[in-house]
């Protein structure tokens, strides 16, 4: 009779010698990117190259000369059969050129403001740069000019006349000309900010259909952008509002500021809480907190001074402000 076999099993190892469970790896957890401001962004960033523009250029030249060559067959042609018809038909062509003529001045106006923008802020860097007094308050008469015409700005330009003359300081000066004409602006400014960023958070975190998001925020910059420049004299058409949203955005993308995963979704969403309540919502509240940093570039642009004395606004606070009474105070 053969004696059993004995087989040793090893003791299982109680819970104090198990190893430790390792947390997710950071590159696997899901991260807000604020998806609908970063398209909006590059898009509104995205030059197109030289032969693209020639051959938009072309073509719209060509359609225009195909366009002119059938009016005038067409005029021409009720002439030769119904005369008083040729003539309504000419009296109409007329008032759709004067339109595109007038249409076309205003733009021109509208380049010609924000020009004069960037020569006043311009002018204000170098006066601040050479120290020069008499300088200083050429350009701050240049500053005030700019809002003679608007009433809400008739009592900061009184205040500011009272102690003109008193002041015999450059850097005093400047100082005095941004506290008193700039913080009423920058205060419009920041209201025009707030609700751009609440439209765009509302609709991304609400809306649910495709694309919806990207088109809201394309759509709510561009207006901020122009509304921004509107509040600080630079009053743009609609080609100098493209060119105007298209220096602000080359100027955030190629600072990185609206690259996804740094510190502004850190500071805004409190690391990755929102991911794990809502997705949506937590992506709401990034693509607000970038279009408020569309606007805080957007106000450094259009502003004829530079902030030195007046404190430029923040994400954080802007984003607070708008939130509050959308997704519930607390949460904003």
């Amino acid at each position: 009779m053969k004696k059993p076999v004995m087989i040793e099993i090893d003791a299982a190892p109680s819970p104090a010698e198990a190893a430790p469970i390792e947390d997710m790896p950071a590159a696997t957890e899901e991260r807000l990117e604020g998806r609908a401001m970063q398209i909006a962004t590059r898009l509104g960033a995205r030059r197109s190259s030289g032969v693209t523009r020639f051959f938009w250029r072309a073509l719209v030249a060509l359609v225009g000369f195909l366009v002119s060559v059938a009016l005038w067959r067409f005029i021409d042609g009720l002439f030769a059969t119904h005369p008083i018809l040729g003539w309504i038909g000419s009296a109409l062509v007329l008032a759709f050129a004067l339109g595109a003529l007038l249409i076309a001045g205003r733009e021109i106006a509208a380049f010609s403001r924000l020009a004069r923008l960037d020569k006043v802020h311009k002018e204000v860097s170098e006066a601040l740069a050479t120290d020069d007094l008499n300088r200083a308050r050429k350009v701050v008469n240049h500053v005030s000019g700019l809002y003679a015409a608007r009433a809400e700005m008739e009592w900061p330009r009184a205040r500011l006349k009272e102690r003109f003359d008193e002041v015999l300081d450059t850097e005093t000066l400047m100082g005095l000309a941004e506290t008193e004409l700039m913080a009423p602006l920058d205060a419009a400014a920041r209201l025009e900010i707030e609700a751009a960023a609440r439209t765009v958070a509302t609709v991304t975190a609400l809306v649910p259909l495709a694309l919806a998001d990207v088109v809201t925020a394309l759509t709510a910059n561009l207006r901020m952008i122009r509304r921004i420049a509107e509040i600080y004299g630079g009053r743009s058409g609609a080609l100098g509002s493209i060119r105007l949203a298209r220096t602000v955005m080359t100027h955030l993308v190629a600072t990185g500021a609206v690259a996804a995963g740094d510190d502004l979704i850190e500071t805004v969403t409190g690391g990755h809480l929102m991911t794990k309540i809502s997705r949506r919502f937590g992506e709401g509240v990034i693509n607000g907190a970038l279009t408020a940093r569309v606007g805080i570039a957007a106000l450094e642009v259009c502003r004829p001074m530079p902030f030195r004395r007046l404190k430029k606004p923040r994400v954080t606070n802007l984003i607070g402000r708008s939130l509050t009474g959308v997704f519930g105070k607390k949460e904003a």
